[in-house]
């Protein structure tokens, strides 16, 4: 796990504009190196780096940059099978920890990595492989987190939970 606090979390569809959700969180007090970003392959967000014409032409160079320079704001931002970008040593440590998940797809280790357990790393999981965009918000403290959980699911997440809430659960069980 990332802190010894808690973390908050929200899955969206590819149609929200994560930088809004970003500048929501930035507004109120999350700052983006606690932030971690886990997008499908497949996500409008991830796409500049699938088309390698725009290497070739520079026709996306610019665009390219720009979100090369964004993703290299947050704490991590981690693409399966395309690329990782990460800024703090928090974030550096957890994913690339060693781990014995290696039956498990790289999407579903990464959540593993973030502290999540198997069981909802690999639901989470499939639903990242629909295009989605899990935003992952390190907190010093649980209080902190059930507000982000709020911000969350204002800025138009799907699902939004305490990492923590979700540790409970599964020890409860």
């Amino acid at each position: 796990m990332i802190t010894d606090g808690t973390a908050a979390y929200g899955m969206y569809s590819r149609n929200v504009a994560l930088p809004e959700v970003v500048s929501a969180l930035n507004r109120a007090g999350y700052h983006n190196e606690n932030i971690c970003m886990v997008l499908s392959p497949a996500h409008p967000d991830a796409g500049i780096f699938h088309d390698t014409t725009n290497y070739v032409t520079g026709a996306g160079s610019a665009t390219t940059a720009r979100m090369i320079r964004w993703f290299s704001e947050f704490g991590a931002v981690v693409i399966p099978t395309v690329g990782v970008f990460i800024r703090s040593q928090a974030f550096l440590k957890a994913l690339f920890a060693e781990k014995n998940s290696s039956a498990l797809s790289r999407g579903s280790r990464t959540l593993i990595d973030l502290g999540f357990s198997a069981d909802e790393a690999k639901r989470l999981g499939h639903q990242l492989c629909d295009v989605g965009a899990l935003v992952y918000v390190s907190c010093a403290e649980n209080a902190k987190a059930m507000s982000a959980i709020e911000l969350l699911r204002r800025t138009g997440a799907q699902e939004a939970a305490s990492l923590g809430a979700i540790q409970a659960a599964a020890a409860a069980a």
